[in-house]
């Protein structure tokens, strides 16, 4: 039997509503959303890094009050010392914490950031592979998403406009261009661990994969205004199959339905303008 689209879209919104139905206790509600990408992990890895490596340092110094306190307590040394902690032993203890803390974080957080960046979050799909382009336009309260039509082009008379809610393939690289209508906001993708400024009159670009089908949050991580909270948007993950379904409707109805003459739908750009 064949469904439509908008059936097969229904079923997926009904799965979801009945995930987030389901109770959830202390621990599951305290965990970081799903990773549904394939480069997610090395956020979240850097990310625990840092606050397990910070917990250390923060229980050595507690440690350290506490114990000095204890130690040295008026009761056990009834003649109190004064000291400018300028002696060799004091600068020598001073700077071997400085360094352990400069070697286990600092040193650490950047070698590792670094590389990912270079070898994954800025290794950006080369031109002849097989992606989803995507054109975003941020605007005070809402994300308007943008696919070129069967023409290949975008700005054209056949693109496809959604706003407030982006479907994507799943297994498949999207490539997004990014910008802002009025103010800065930011585009984050929390199960993707990745976001990226929107700046009137730039563009930023950004990639990421999706492994798994479902429906995802899209948030405003910039605080752009009195109705900053109206930014929520979702993420609409699908499969293969499903997603070329929604385009071939879509691209049909906006053929059908776009005015060529309404300037609100012609906001888009030529992908790769700078």
């Amino acid at each position: 039997m064949n469904f439509s689209f908008s059936e097969r879209l229904l079923g997926i919104f009904s799965n979801a509503l009945e995930v987030s139905a389901e109770s959830m206790g202390l621990w599951q509600r305290i965990q970081p959303p799903e990773d549904f990408s394939s480069s997610g992990h090395l956020i979240h890895w850097l990310f625990n890094y840092t606050t397990y490596v910070n917990l250390f340092w923060f229980a050595l110094v507690v440690a350290g009050l506490f114990g000095f306190s204890f130690v040295y307590s008026q009761r056990r040394n009834k003649k109190p010392l004064y000291t400018h902690g300028n002696e060799k032993k004091h600068l020598m203890v001073t700077a071997a914490i400085g360094l352990g803390v400069f070697l286990s974080v600092d040193l650490v957080i950047t070698k590792v950031s670094s590389r990912d960046m270079k070898e994954t979050f800025w290794n950006f799909p080369k031109d002849n592979e097989d992606v989803v382009r995507v054109q975003v336009l941020a605007q005070q309260w809402a994300w308007n998403f943008r696919y070129a039509g069967a023409d290949g082009e975008f700005n054209t008379v056949d693109d496809v406009v959604t706003l407030n809610n982006m479907r994507v393939p799943a297994g498949k690289k999207v490539l997004i261009q990014l910008t802002a209508k009025d103010v800065i906001h930011a585009f984050y993708l929390p199960n993707a661990r990745i976001k990226a400024d929107a700046i009137p009159g730039r563009y930023a670009k950004l990639w990421f994969d999706a492994k798994t089908p479902g429906i995802y949050e899209i948030a405003c991580a910039e605080m752009c205004g009195n109705h900053h909270y109206l930014m929520k948007s979702q993420l609409t993950v699908l499969s293969q199959e499903d997603f070329d379904l929604w385009v071939k409707e879509s691209q049909s109805m906006a053929i059908a339905t776009n005015d060529k003459e309404d300037a609100s739908l012609r906001w888009g750009w030529k992908w790769g303008s700078k």
